[in-house]
C-alpha cells in the first residue's frame, strides 16, 4: 500500500488541500486518512473512489489511483471506432455540421484533432504540409510560424492565452510531455510587453484571411459526465465571430 499512500499525499499536495480537509470531503477520519497515506490500512475500493472524486481527478487519473490501491480500473477506456460510442461520434459529427458557417474542431488532450468541420479551413489555410499531416495537432497549428501563426495579428497575446490555458493543467495534473510540449510552444510565440492599454491574455484570436481579418472568439465544450475515459478527455472548441463584420466574412465563404 505504499505506492498508494505516495500517490494519495502527492494528489493531496497538488491540490492543496489537508488531511483533514480531504478526510470531509471523502466522509472519512482523519486518522483513517492518516493511516492509507502511511500504509498502515488497505484502502477499500469505494473509499479510493471517493477520495480520487473528491481530489477533482480525471477519469484517468482515478483507474491509476485504483491501480496503486490494487484494485482494477473502474472507468472504460474505449476506441471511437467501437459501436459503443458511434451514438457519441454521431452528435459530434451533427454539432460540428450545425457550427457551420464557424470553425469547429474536437480534439484529445493536448490538442490532437479528432474531428473538424469544414469550416476548418479559414484558419489552415496556407499551413505547411508537415503541420496537416495526421495526426494533427491544433494547438502547434496554431501557433507554428509555417500554420496559423504568422496569420495571427495579435499572437503574443493570443498565444500567451494558449499557454497560460496548458500552464492551467500542468498545475493541476503535472506531466513530462505537456512540460515540454509548453516549451516548445513558447518558442513559437514572440516576447510580450504589455502596455497601458494591455487587457491580458484572454483576447479574441485576430486572423488575417485572403478575404479579411476575422475576429474570433473561442468556447469549449467537454462531456462533463461521461463514465468512458476517451469521451471524458474530448472536447470541443468552437470559434464564434466577435463582431459583424467577421460574421458577414465568414458567411461568405463557400462551404
Amino acid at each position: 500500500m505504499e505506492r498508494f499512500g505516495t500517490e494519495l499525499r502527492r494528489w493531496r499536495g497538488l491540490r492543496h488541500v489537508s488531511q483533514l480537509e480531504l478526510a470531509g470531503r471523502a466522509g472519512t477520519t482523519q486518522r483513517h486518512l492518516s493511516f492509507m497515506e502511511s500504509g498502515r490500512s488497505r484502502p477499500g475500493r469505494a473509499i479510493v473512489v471517493r477520495l480520487a472524486e473528491s481530489l477533482g481527478l480525471s477519469l484517468r487519473e482515478r483507474n491509476s489511483l485504483l491501480l496503486a490501491a490494487g484494485y482494477a480500473p473502474l472507468f472504460p477506456e474505449s476506441n471511437l471506432d467501437e459501436p459503443a460510442l458511434r451514438p457519441v461520434r454521431a452528435a459530434l459529427e451533427s454539432i460540428l455540421r450545425g457550427h457551420l458557417p464557424y470553425p469547429a474542431v474536437v480534439v484529445r488532450p493536448y490538442g490532437e484533432l479528432v474531428a473538424a468541420n469544414d469550416a476548418v479551413e479559414v484558419l489552415t489555410e496556407g499551413a505547411a504540409e508537415h503541420l496537416l499531416a495526421p495526426p494533427v495537432n491544433v494547438l502547434r497549428l496554431a501557433l507554428h510560424p509555417e500554420g496559423m501563426g504568422r496569420r495571427v495579428v495579435n499572437l503574443p497575446e493570443w498565444g500567451r492565452h494558449v499557454i497560460e490555458n496548458l500552464r492551467g493543467q500542468l498545475l493541476r495534473s503535472p506531466d513530462p510531455r505537456l512540460d515540454a510540449f509548453v516549451a516548445e510552444l513558447e518558442s513559437y510565440v514572440p516576447a510580450l510587453q504589455p502596455g497601458p492599454g494591455h487587457l491580458g491574455f484572454a483576447v479574441p484570436l485576430r486572423l488575417t484571411t485572403d478575404r479579411g481579418e476575422l475576429r474570433l472568439l473561442t468556447t469549449l465544450t467537454s462531456f462533463a459526465t461521461a463514465v468512458d475515459v476517451t469521451l471524458a478527455e474530448l472536447h470541443l472548441e468552437a470559434f464564434l465571430p466577435a463582431d459583424e463584420e467577421t460574421a458577414e466574412l465568414l458567411r461568405r465563404r463557400p462551404y
